[in-house]
């Protein structure tokens, strides 16, 4: 393969400027004591290295980006979309708040390559009436029904060697800890990367891995045969 022309090299720096400012940005908001929207959830089951999360319904815009493996590419290619979308790329010249976290969805179960949803949490403020993105964005807005969500933190930057390791590490807890409790694990081939720090933080940093659960009847988690 050849190298790289100036042009890509111009247009990967710059969705990379623009994903530091956006997340840059939503850190300062919460440092500075005013309120980021986050979707809204309650613990219903804690361990030492994995919570279950029931999470209300929600709406996320999301921009599909294929034919790639790579986790660390296929987040900024989508989030460079969205990040036009909420800075006036829509059919109103609106712009729309930011919120946590970036959310990266991936399917791994289509053979060599993954298709991957990098997501926007809608704000209430817009969740009745979300502005239609620009046809060329190539954005859909996708509505997820209340469901439980298990969830493991990690530290440091969110990484193409990192993620496969930190959701077979997720797996196994559920598996350890979660037999005889009717937990199903919905797909482990489908999940998400949740990232909520700016690339300044070089520590301290925090990540998240996203796989559906359902069957908690006493946690009140209900059965959820759905994608996220």
């Amino acid at each position: 393969m050849g190298r790289p022309s100036l042009q890509m090299t111009l247009y990967y720096y710059l969705v990379i400027v623009l994903l530091y400012f956006y997340l840059s940005n939503s850190c300062n908001l919460v440092l500075y004591g005013h309120a980021i929207e986050s979707p809204q959830y309650t613990v219903v089951h804690s361990e030492s290295d994995f919570e279950v999360r029931l999470y209300t319904e929600s709406s996320w815009m999301s921009a599909l980006v294929r034919g790639t493996t790579s986790f660390e590419k296929s987040t900024k290619d989508g989030f460079h979309r969205l990040y036009q979308y909420i800075h006036g790329g829509n059919l109103n010249s609106s712009h729309i708040m930011m919120t946590a976290p970036v959310l990266t969805s991936i399917n791994s179960s289509s053979g060599g390559s993954s298709d991957y949803f990098v997501r926007f949490y809608i704000p209430a403020k817009n969740v009745g009436n979300p502005p239609q993105p620009n046809p060329e964005l190539n954005v859909q807005l996708d509505k997820w029904s209340s469901h439980c969500i298990a969830v493991r933190k990690f530290t440091g930057f969110a990484q193409d060697d990192d993620i496969n390791e930190e959701i077979e590490a997720l797996v196994n807890s559920i598996n350890e800890h979660l037999t005889g409790k009717a937990a199903i694990l919905e797909d482990r081939s489908y999940y998400s990367v949740a990232q909520y720090n700016a690339s300044k933080h070089l520590s301290g940093r925090l990540n998240e891995v996203w796989i559906n659960v359902s069957g908690f009847t006493a946690e009140g988690c209900p059965y959820y045969q759905g994608k996220y």
